[in-house]
């Protein structure tokens, strides 16, 4: 084992397939990136492909396109011939993110409520049972994970990638700011307000899911930035 991987295996050993699997993007993608949500790789820290390639028994190209992946969601910092960096969003890019979702979202919701199907209910609602159980089993890093991809899916069901590509890029920061804070900016509470704009989407309540998902942002910025 080299140097690299003697540095990395103690945070990230949990993280390793078992049973001779070979790791893809899809499998190291969320078990990196859940690693970063319960800083196990803290913030700002800087970490090498090479490393990440032999603690996940990866190739680095695999490793490259899962870096890629999280460099375009911001979620690490690429520079030419320097390691790669934990993004740390300070509290001003942390209420800059959270104006432009609200913008965003109050469109997407719109949208997903006009056009959502039986199918889509469903895809939302299991989400929200795996953010439930995530955190009812402490695994906190998950539940946040889980809680941007119910965001995502919405912008998915609005059907228009536009929206979807820049809400892409603003969700997994918010991730990164809510890990940053104590536990109780992430909460039962969460999936509860997920169910009930779920609720009002399956129903195509617009104005009921416009409410939602309004007050949904409201308690975020407040547990984020405590803004008044």
């Amino acid at each position: 084992m080299n140097a690299h991987a003697m540095h990395y295996e103690p945070i990230l050993a949990p993280l390793r397939l078992v049973g001779g699997k070979k790791s893809s993007v899809d499998d190291i993608y969320p078990r990196l990136f859940d690693a970063i949500l319960e800083q196990r790789l803290a913030p700002a820290s800087r970490f090498t492909e090479e490393g990440l390639a032999e603690t996940f028994g990866a190739s680095r190209s695999v490793i490259r396109r899962v870096l890629a992946k999280l460099s375009q969601q911001q979620v690490i910092i690429l520079r030419p011939n320097q390691r790669a960096q934990v993004a740390a969003p300070d509290a001003l890019q942390t209420r800059q993110i959270l104006e432009a979702r609200r913008m965003v979202e109050i469109t997407v919701v719109q949208l997903a409520c006009a056009q959502s199907t039986p199918a889509q209910v469903y895809q939302l609602r299991e989400l929200i049972n795996r953010e439930r159980d995530c955190m009812a089993r402490g695994q906190r890093g998950t539940a946040i994970r889980l809680s941007g991809e119910f965001h995502l899916q919405l912008a998915a069901m609005a059907r228009n990638a536009p929206l979807s590509q820049f809400l892409n890029s603003l969700v997994p920061l918010t991730a990164l700011a809510i890990a940053q804070c104590p536990d109780t900016a992430h909460t039962a509470c969460t999936w509860e307000e997920h169910a009930a704009i779920a609720n009002a989407v399956e129903q195509h309540a617009c104005a009921t899911a416009v409410e939602r998902m309004t007050q949904h942002l409201d308690h975020l910025q407040c547990r984020l930035i405590a803004l008044p």
